[in-house]
């Protein structure tokens, strides 16, 4: 049986995004083009090129482990039993700190079980690649795959703006070629459509803290606490705004209550 603590943790890993930022085998018509939209002949690299690289510096215990599981993967044609070896393998890639090859399997699980969440899975643990690859060729690998697995998730749940939020962040951390505003119009597109939407907002103020745009990130904070006074995460950001703007007396207030 599976060691589902593995694959919990990719899980865990997608509302972690979400929240910072933030079985069936026939595919509607509305996602099958979407799976393939990504050319995979442009890509610069691939997962077995990325599996390959990553196996050299394993042990060679762990390596005996994790290949005799892609064996038992890629031999099986039972969906199932399928899914249960991808999951494994998914979640043995991400407690090795490879969150590439993580999503690879990730995403061949939610090929085969093609979910909403599954897709969502998938797309977090790309982004995360995204987010920590120092390697412009594996990020552009994570961040087409990642852009993909969102979009798959949108056209199976079109109303949950988590996924739309998360697909904004991809293309925010790896802007397109010639599009470099993408993800932050997203953002704003969403938030234009959920102004009461305390995670879209907070995504915006965190962007703009990182470009010094602390006027805008100031009046949108303001907003935010307004909807969640409660919330942590709004005042820390405050104390960096009241620090940088050298409104000490209130960056001071509101680290007390960043600090409870």
């Amino acid at each position: 049986m599976m060691n589902k603590t593995q694959w919990i943790s990719i899980a865990g890993a997608a509302v972690l995004f979400s929240l910072l930022y933030f079985g069936c085998n026939t595919k509607p018509e509305n996602i099958k083009g979407l799976e393939k939209t990504r050319t995979l002949a442009a890509e610069k690299t691939s997962a077995a090129v990325l599996m390959k690289n990553a196996k050299a510096k394993l042990p060679n215990a762990e390596l005996a482990s994790l290949e005799l599981l892609e064996q038992e993967f890629v031999n099986t044609t039972v969906d199932s039993i399928k899914i249960n070896y991808g999951k494994q393998l998914s979640g043995r890639w991400f407690e090795l700190k490879q969150p590439a090859i993580s999503g690879h399997f990730a995403q061949e699980v939610a090929s085969l079980e093609n979910e909403e969440n599954s897709w969502s899975i998938a797309g977090t643990t790309y982004a995360l690649c995204v987010q920590r690859s120092q390697d412009e060729v594996e990020k552009d690998f994570c961040s087409k795959r990642a852009v993909e697995s969102f979009e798959n998730a949108i056209s199976l749940n079109p109303s949950e703006s988590a996924h739309k939020l998360n697909l904004a962040l991809v293309y925010a951390d790896n802007p397109p070629e010639g599009q470099p505003m993408k993800g932050i119009q997203m953002l704003l597109t969403l938030n234009r459509e959920q102004p009461e939407n305390v995670t879209v907002i907070k995504t915006l103020a965190r962007l703009g803290l990182q470009t010094g745009q602390f006027e805008k990130v100031l009046a949108r904070l303001t907003k935010a606490k307004a909807l969640a006074p409660n919330d942590r995460e709004i005042d820390c950001m405050l104390v960096k705004v009241y620090t940088a703007t050298n409104e000490t007396a209130l960056a001071e207030q509101a680290a007390v209550n960043c600090n409870r």
